[in-house]
């Protein structure tokens, strides 16, 4: 009876349905304009034709590439954009930096105060920033958050992940790859050192700091090592913290780390005068990071870098870097991506830094080790669709009827000739440390593999000489013990894409990791004859 009082509850009781039936009618004819309205929208989207570029702000540039490549595939037409509204890459020259140090070295904060600098962080998100980090009683590291994006990450104050950010001067564009610093986390920080061309090794110049880093146990020792031994061209040598209280821009404490640095710098490999620069910064304030020191604070700084002492004739980091060339990128030579991750969207996309040759959208690849071959579909640089990438891009490549299982971290896309792929290799190695409970390296020494972006178990099966500190050449010998170097058979449990350290360097340098410690260094001088 209560809902007697409503009309349409009247009419179906009274038995009328006319009222009923023109509330239908109403709400079909509205149906019917929505779906018209609908199928009009969809139908203007799926004009890729007039369609303009993607915005470079958009990230999901790939699933606007998905709607006209469905809409394109009943044609039978093998292009999935138009190739009008995609753009050649930014002509400006791209490098990707890695960040390595020891722990609390202050890598994360300099990452953060580049990004901060540079204007690619707004000052509100940094006043967010700094507001969490006071809650956590841990003021001075909240431009650490800009790279520390987790959880655990912030709450413990050390990076556990590769984070990743751009950002770009007049001259050049940058990626910055900040890496781990714990020992634990060695093979994330190899990973990203893999793809880098210019290592910035964080020093902290505070009193004991420098000591700690710098020990046996130490990660600077290592990093600088794994850096050499990945490719880095360039080691720009950061000693930060220099605004400490304990520091205060002392002339004598840069000039303590500098000298320290540069014998265990020239026992990895590096060549000082050509390859390693060194500036004092401040991460935190961000002093001699994009502006020079004022001389107020820092009196001798302007005279180092005019008399171009310690190799560096630029007077702030951006600065250094902008000067910086890199040889060896080749453009003609047969493409070679180290796949360094791999995802799904519409398709599977893969990661990776081009190491030579140009990568354009319609290629036709091979992914080696397992030799199966794919069409390109699509490449974006930076999340922008690309008609072309050239060596030094980091890139997103579709790959057409690959799924997730096919492509996997550590194949290398090729065109032809593709590199090969072996489970032996004859190689030339330094022995840098050894485990507790083993500290000779004999035939049956087992370890991890680690070359570009591939890691595999790995056993030594003969060694055929070695060479000691003092040249001393011992051929047949029966083991090899830290200091020497040695040349020797290494056997893989599964293939791998690698080449002769001769042909593509890139793909020619390894280390062996066992224990959570880097044992040695090397390079692969032959492989294995190929089967005809």
């Amino acid at each position: 009876d209560s809902l007697a009082k409503y009309p349409e509850v009247e009419a179906v009781l009274a038995g009328d349905t006319t009222m009923m039936e023109t509330d239908e009618a109403d709400k079909k004819g509205e149906k019917q304009k929505e779906e018209e309205q609908l199928s009009k929208d969809i139908d203007d989207k799926m004009k890729i034709d007039d369609a303009p570029a993607p915005s470079p702000a958009k990230s999901s540039s790939p699933n606007a590439k998905e709607e006209a490549e469905y809409d394109d595939n009943d044609d039978g037409e093998e292009e999935d954009i138009d190739p009008a509204s995609l753009k050649e890459g930014d002509p400006r020259e791209h490098l990707n930096l890695v960040f390595i140090g020891h722990v609390d070295a202050g890598k994360s904060t300099l990452s953060g105060s580049i990004l901060y600098i540079t204007e690619n962080v707004d000052k509100r998100t940094i006043e967010r920033y700094e507001k969490e980090a006071k809650e956590r009683n841990r003021e001075s590291w909240f431009l650490a958050f800009i790279m520390d994006t987790n959880e655990e990450e912030r709450a413990k104050g050390k990076t556990v992940e590769v984070g990743k950010a751009h950002f770009e001067t007049d001259i050049k564009r940058y990626t910055i790859l900040d890496a781990p610093g714990h020992k634990n986390y060695v093979p994330n920080m190899i990973m990203g050192a893999s793809q880098a061309d210019v290592g910035v090794l964080v020093i902290s110049a505070r009193k004991g700091e420098f000591e700690t880093g710098f020990d046996r146990g130490g990660q600077t020792r290592e990093h600088a090592m794994l850096a050499k031994t990945l490719g880095v061209s360039y080691l720009v040598v950061v000693v930060n913290k220099m605004d400490d209280p304990t520091v205060k821009w002392s002339k004598d404490r840069y000039d303590e780390c500098v000298t320290k640095l540069r014998p265990f710098l020239k026992g990895c490999g590096f060549t000082i005068k050509r390859e390693v620069k060194f500036i004092p910064i401040s991460g935190l304030s961000g002093e001699n990071v994009k502006d020079e020191v004022p001389d107020s604070v820092c009196p001798w700084w302007k005279k180092c870098w005019k008399n171009g002492d310690n190799n560096t004739s630029e007077p702030t980091l951006l600065s250094l870097l902008d000067s910086l060339e890199i040889k060896g990128r080749d453009p003609t030579a047969p493409i070679r991506i180290p796949v360094l991750d791999r995802y799904t969207d519409r398709g599977t996309i893969a990661m990776g830094k081009i190491e030579s040759g140009v990568v354009r959208p319609g290629m036709k690849v091979t992914l080696m080790p397992t030799r199966t071959k794919y069409k390109i579909d699509a490449v974006w640089a930076n999340e922008d669709p690309v008609s072309g990438a050239r060596p030094g891009e980091n890139v997103l490549i579709k790959l057409n009827g690959a799924s997730t299982d096919d492509v996997r971290k550590g194949y290398v896309i090729c065109t032809d000739p593709p590199c090969r792929a072996v489970d032996k290799i004859i190689c030339q190695i330094a022995v840098v440390e050894m485990p507790e409970n083993t500290r000779i390296m004999t035939a049956g020494f087992q370890a991890v593999f680690h070359a570009h972006c591939c890691e595999e178990e790995c056993t030594i099966s003969k060694i055929f000489e070695t060479t000691s500190n003092k040249g001393q050449v011992v051929k047949g010998a029966r083991y090899a013990s830290v200091g020497m170097r040695c040349i020797c058979m290494i056997d893989l449990d599964r293939t791998v894409p690698v080449e002769t350290y001769d042909d593509y360097p890139f793909l020619g340098r390894f280390t062996l990791r066992t224990e959570g410690k880097t044992i040695a260094i090397g390079k692969i001088t032959k492989l294995p004859p190929k089967k005809t």
